[in-house]
């Protein structure tokens, strides 16, 4: 080792016999890497710390060596001679919880959608021109156009400049003022309170007591949130505890919507599955649920019932009897009660009405308005509205104990706030135009629209599948999709039991030879040995037709297939 050349290589494949000699060089080799000195720079400038050494330097071999001595395997190295440095997240060592999660609505086969609409734009021929993703109830992405009212405030509130633009109305302009002055600085870009804008809450509150004739709504119970999804997850992490036969245990419908299964599955809860009765179109049975309460309690500690209506993905809408009878079941058993009510706006069969959980538990009295839990949700982004993006939502506690709602606040507040332009959209959807204002007319007019077509569409896809030999579908009362029964030969059932269930197999083969999206049925739970897929109504009339026509030949061509 020559000190006028510094860090001089040492070649590769140095044996034991040479460990002396590299040991007693080690000195020599730090003093000549600064020409010397032992400390502070030397003639240069140069620091006492060595550059990065080589794969080939003395004192990495020494260390390899060192090691073999010690019995150690020796590092792996790459090819430019470093060691890699194991991952702290692997597979193995990342929260299991989480390996469970399954969400079948963006799930395998949303993918190969994705992939398919990439290889199409890349110029590669496929047996259909475009991909039609009817998995997901994403109304703008379908083509349903937002209301024009509450894009116009929303602009506002984004750029408040344009309150001085004449081409807005008056109304439009008010509703921005009165938004934005209930934001720090007054703009949507601040920081709300953890549980909402006050002003916001305040007219939910309202809202609420118009649509329940006049049962009486506490702002103070009001929890805006990003999405109704938000305030239910929310809800199960205050719900989930204890270990073993004492975890929590939460009852679900099956079919249900893959938040909650994904959620439990997250949080380590037990799943308890009751199943809606197909025959009667989707209907809830009280003992049913009997049943699994039962079965449950042999190995958790059953502590919550959800329930979505209307439905989804079975669009049943509940009457009010059944309501009742829920109730009921609930108090009798000391469940704490969970109503999605997102699609409370969705309602299209004769006969058929909303009637929320809220307003049926007060009409039952005090024996059940005064001790019943319940925590109801609502969105921005079904109904008419369909403002997905937006992330705007509100849930109402009723009944709650004080204690644990001081610890619901404090764990909002981990978040800071929900979305600002989705908390506005809320206000908006809450306290929409109203008669003698300037955009009322066209307000109902625009709503009316979206609604009635999305009442025409539930019939029509109820009709047309209806006339497909091997698939049947319960009438569309209520919210944005059909979930038909489909029966697949026996044939298709083998071949897809290899590696994946004969519904996503299904499914899969009609992507690929159709490019209509779907999700199976098996995504949201069904009984065993049935079949189904889900999917939205929300396409153009005239593309739904089409989508719906495409089905029909698939199914047909496929079960001749697999016969």
């Amino acid at each position: 080792i020559h000190r006028s050349k510094g860090l001089s290589a040492v070649p590769m494949g140095l044996h034991s016999k040479n460990v002396r000699l590299l040991s007693l060089g080690r000195n020599a080799l730090l003093a000549g890497s600064n020409g010397g000195q032992r400390s502070g720079s030397g003639p240069r400038g140069r620091s006492l710390t060595s550059p990065p050494l080589s794969s080939s330097s003395p004192a990495r071999a020494l260390s390899s060596l060192s090691a073999t001595r010690r019995g150690l395997p020796k590092p792996k190295m790459s090819e430019n001679g470093v060691v890699p440095r194991a991952k702290v997240l692997t597979i193995d060592t990342m929260n299991p919880t989480v390996k469970n999660v399954e969400y079948a609505v963006r799930g395998p086969i949303v993918a190969r959608a994705v992939e398919l609409e990439k290889e199409l734009s890349e110029g590669m021929k496929k047996p259909f021109a475009e991909v039609i993703k009817a998995n997901i109830g994403d109304a703008h992405a379908m083509g349903q156009q937002p209301i024009t009212f509450f894009r116009q405030v929303l602009a506002l509130c984004s750029y408040p400049e344009l309150l001085n633009d004449s081409t807005f109305p008056e109304d439009a302009k008010s509703r921005a003022r009165r938004i934005l002055q209930s934001c720090g600085g007054n703009s949507m870009g601040s920081y709300s309170a953890s549980q909402g804008i006050d002003s916001v809450r305040q007219d939910v509150a309202r809202y609420i007591e118009r649509r329940d004739g006049g049962v009486p709504c506490d702002p103070d119970d009001i929890y805006l949130t990003t999405g109704a999804s938000d305030g239910i997850m929310t809800m199960l992490k205050l719900l989930v505890c204890g270990e073993g036969v004492t975890r929590t245990g939460v009852m679900i419908s099956i079919p249900q919507y893959p938040l909650y299964s994904a959620a439990l599955a997250e949080l380590g809860a037990v799943q308890i599955n009751y199943y809606l009765n197909e025959e009667k179109c989707w209907s809830l049975d009280i003992s049913e649920l009997q049943r699994a309460l039962d079965e449950a309690r042999h190995h958790c500690n059953p502590r919550a019932l959800c329930i979505i209506n209307p439905g989804n993905p079975t669009g049943q809408v509940q009457s009010r009897e059944c309501i009742e009878d829920v109730i009921r079941f609930a108090a009798k058993e000391g469940l704490f009660l969970m109503a999605d009510e997102v699609y409370q706006d969705n309602v299209y069969a004769d006969g058929c009405q909303f009637h929320s959980f809220k307003k049926v538990l007060f009409e039952m009295g005090p024996e059940y308005s005064d001790t019943v839990e319940l925590a109801s949700f609502h969105s921005t982004s079904k109904c008419y509205m369909g403002e997905c993006g937006f992330r705007g939502g509100y849930m109402e506690i009723i009944n709650m104990d004080d204690e644990v709602k001081a610890q619901l606040t404090k764990l909002v507040s981990v978040r800071l706030c929900p979305p600002v332009p989705g908390q506005a959209l809320m206000d908006l959807v809450v306290n929409p135009p109203q008669p003698g204002e300037p955009s009322y007319d066209n307000f109902i007019k625009e709503r009316t629209a979206t609604l009635s077509a999305l009442a025409e569409k539930a019939k029509l896809t109820e009709q047309i599948l209806n006339t497909v030999h091997g698939i049947s579908c319960n009438p569309v009362q209520g919210a944005m999709y059909s979930f038909p029964r489909i029966i697949i030969p026996e044939k298709a059932v083998k071949e897809a039991t290899v590696s994946q269930q004969p519904d996503m197999f299904y499914c899969m083969k009609m992507l690929e030879e159709t490019g209509i999206c779907l999700v199976p049925g098996s995504g949201f739970g069904q009984k065993d040995g049935t079949y189904h897929f889900r999917m939205t109504i929300l396409p153009p009339r005239d593309k739904l037709q089409i989508l719906l026509n495409k089905v029909k030949e698939f199914h047909q061509k496929f079960t001749k297939h697999y016969s």
